[in-house]
């Protein structure tokens, strides 16, 4: 007999600045399945998560809505565990990074990894907000990537060509924050020596810890060299501030991972479990992280290399997903299809969403698709059709004809071993993730089980005389395959298996399986699941595009993103009502200046309709002041003014063009030409 194996589970923390939707469902639903499970399997495993609630993004949106940062993540912490409970999301402890535990982990380690010698200082030039006044996280400037020349990246990343980078060396940047061209301003840092890791990381990647996709993709950041990782953050910042360093404050990626370790420490104090057990860096239980795509550096690369220099155990592997596409396309508020997980449950079953995740899911990083046409389908064929079908089809008889009891015998035993024997490939599939092919194995099964019944027919033979036995038999034996299949899909469905034992009066175990339930006395059979309406998906969507509940407060794309969020680049259209608000005029510009200590900006003087108008416009890689003078231009006249550090604003001049020297504006004689007059 296999013994009993140890496990901690942990998905990503999400962030706690916005609500859950379904792209991030895709993971903790993934792990939750997984640790459930564990647990079927008579395993011990526990799952911990936490919000992760550190971070300029949770600052300054707290400071928008006029509250504390700890009464902000408070908030968004309910949200988030009433959203994970209703997807029964089976935490055992939720917690948060913002807590006396963590902020002891991070510490710790820290002072650890110094006494190590894996820290340094270092000043560096840093982008820095002329504006708002302060340096700014490396995802709140946009610009143009350095490498391919995509527009509209992020100041760490390219999302188009994949390519990593400082935010010093993207071009034409742009600060979210206030909207000024960040300047470089000089500031010490703290590092963390990852190139001292280097020959452990590449041992550990190599020996089968995570997915060998993943550990191709990070060959190309030892093909570079592993550079040391800035792991500080300057005041204001809200978060832990670092021992010996007034003024600095660990960068939200080095604490949040440490919130696994906290999150798990909380419970242990609570039940009384030796942390030591899986953290002790010769700990022989298991640690299982499951995470998106787009963080796995943090968890391959960072997060092994902090433990294993503070003498804690690494992972036992690392598993990475890919994103949610909705209808083949990325997740769009203008479509309907960016759906929070609130706005689901309003309209559906939580099982009906685990279930088609399950269906699709595999163990590898492709993303994956919430066709809405197929999701109605497959959940009303595979769970109502084929499924519960099975129960409906037998609990009457048993009920009505034989006092809710069941035969004493199996009238085909090699049918129920045939499913019984199954199980195995079932469980191997749950193991290694390839959660598709056990959906496709248990609904094979569950069409075994089906044509048993058609072929057998009992509500034929129930009308003939003197075989009531037979129907007995029939439907034990269709019980009996429906509950083996039941406890198959009991990770998936807890909800449905749960009513289901509460009808077949038993508790659906693994270890029993082979065992059918024979002269056992059954309770009456109430309806499990209900077909999906089309009216149902509708309402959903359109819920979707017309609630603000279903879109209001969500990361802006300039936040730190810990999951798979996607959004479509034009997801905020507008209707042609907001759109007729929008006053465009035709104004001459009388004068144009250089704007001292502004690298894009001229400030324009204009005539509009015998009005004068100031308005500073980056339009100066394309035109010296002298040759604007005369020229026409479109504006929108009934912008508010904006107060810059320049001046005051009041409007926006429109320019066409591929940027930089092809910007291009009116002249007297195109406008004419045109015969434009816009308002």
């Amino acid at each position: 007999m296999t013994s009993k194996r140890n496990i901690l589970v942990t998905s990503a923390l999400p962030y706690a600045n916005g609500p859950i939707h379904l792209g991030h469902l895709v993971e903790y639903i993934q792990t939750d399945i997984w640790a459930r499970f564990q647990r079927l399997r008579d395993n011990s495993c526990y799952y911990v998560c936490a919000d992760d609630a550190h971070g300029t993004p949770i600052m300054l949106r707290a400071r928008q809505d006029g509250i504390t940062p700890e009464e902000l993540i408070a908030a968004t912490q309910k949200e988030h565990e009433a959203d994970f409970a209703d997807f029964l999301i089976d935490f055992d402890n939720y917690y948060s990074t913002h807590s006396d535990e963590n902020r002891d982990f991070a510490s710790s380690i820290y002072l650890k990894l110094r006494e190590q010698g894996h820290i340094r200082t270092q000043t560096i030039k840093q982008a820095y907000d002329p504006e708002a006044e302060m340096f700014l996280p490396d995802r709140f400037i946009k610009g143009t990537c350095p490498k391919c020349g995509a527009d509209d990246q992020y100041g760490d990343n390219c999302e188009v060509c994949g390519a990593t980078y400082d935010p010093t060396e993207l071009k034409n940047p742009v600060s979210a924050v206030s909207g000024a061209t960040p300047i470089e301003k000089d500031s010490e840092q703290y590092f963390f020596k990852l190139s001292d890791f280097t020959e452990m990381l590449q041992q550990w990647l190599k020996a089968g810890h995570v997915q060998s996709e993943v550990a191709n993709k990070l060959d190309e950041w030892f093909e570079e060299g592993l550079k040391d990782w800035d792991i500080s953050r300057n005041a204001p910042y809200w978060g832990f501030e670092i021992p010996d360093a007034p003024g600095k404050y660990f960068y939200v990626w080095m604490d949040a991972p440490m919130g696994y370790m906290a999150s798990f420490k909380n419970l242990c104090d609570k039940q009384n479990i030796n942390f030591d057990d899986y953290w002790a860096a010769d700990s022989k239980n298991e640690l299982y992280h499951f995470i998106g795509k787009d963080i796995a550096r943090f968890h391959t690369l960072f997060w092994p290399a902090v433990l294993d220099g503070a003498g804690y155990r690494k992972p036992t592997a690392v598993f990475c997903h890919g994103f949610l596409t909705v209808n083949g396309q990325k997740m769009s508020k203008s479509r309907g299809t960016f759906i929070k997980a609130r706005t689901y449950l309003d309209n559906l079953n939580p099982e009906y969403l685990r279930y088609y995740y399950t269906a699709k899911l595999s163990s590898g990083v492709d993303d994956i698709d919430l066709n809405l046409e197929d999701f109605m389908q497959r959940v009303n064929s595979d769970l109502v059709g084929k499924v519960v079908n099975i129960a409906s089809r037998c609990a009457g008889f048993i009920t009505k004809k034989f006092d809710n009891q069941l035969s004493a015998e199996l009238p085909e035993p090699e049918l129920y071993n045939d499913i019984v024997a199954a199980g195995e490939q079932i469980a191997e599939h749950y193991e290694n993730r390839e959660y598709n092919k056990a959906v496709r194995e248990i609904m094979a099964q569950a069409d075994k089980a089906n044509v048993y019944i058609d072929e057998n027919k009992p509500w034929v033979l129930i009308k003939e005389e003197g075989r009531e036995d037979e129907v007995q038999k029939i439907c034990t034996q269709g019980l009996n395959m429906f509950r083996l299949l039941m406890t198959y899909l009991k990770p998936i469905l807890p909800a449905t298996a749960e009513k289901s034992e509460a009808f077949l009066n038993t508790e659906f175990k693994w270890s029993n399986i082979s065992q059918p339930l024979l002269s056992h006395e059954i309770n009456k059979f109430k309806p499990l699941l209900t077909r999906i309406e089309k009216e149902q998906i509708e309402a959903m969507t359109h819920d979707s595009i017309e609630n603000a509940a279903s879109t209001e407060n969500m990361p802006a794309a300039e936040e730190k993103i810990t999951g798979p969020l996607a959004d479509d680049p034009i997801a905020d259209e507008i209707s042609f009502d907001d759109f007729a608000k929008i006053d465009l005029r035709i104004a001459r510009i009388v004068k144009a200046e250089h704007v001292e200590g502004a690298d894009k900006l001229l400030q324009l003087t204009l005539d509009l309709d015998g009005q004068t108008r100031n308005v500073f416009a980056g339009i100066k890689s394309a035109y010296k002041p002298e040759d604007l003078e005369g020229k026409l231009t479109v504006m929108v006249a009934n912008l508010a003014p904006r107060k810059m550090r320049f001046g005051l604003s009041e409007g926006m001049v429109l320019a066409a063009g591929p940027g930089g020297k092809d910007l291009f504006i009116l002249n007297p004689d195109e406008g004419a030409a045109a015969g434009m007059k816009v308002k």
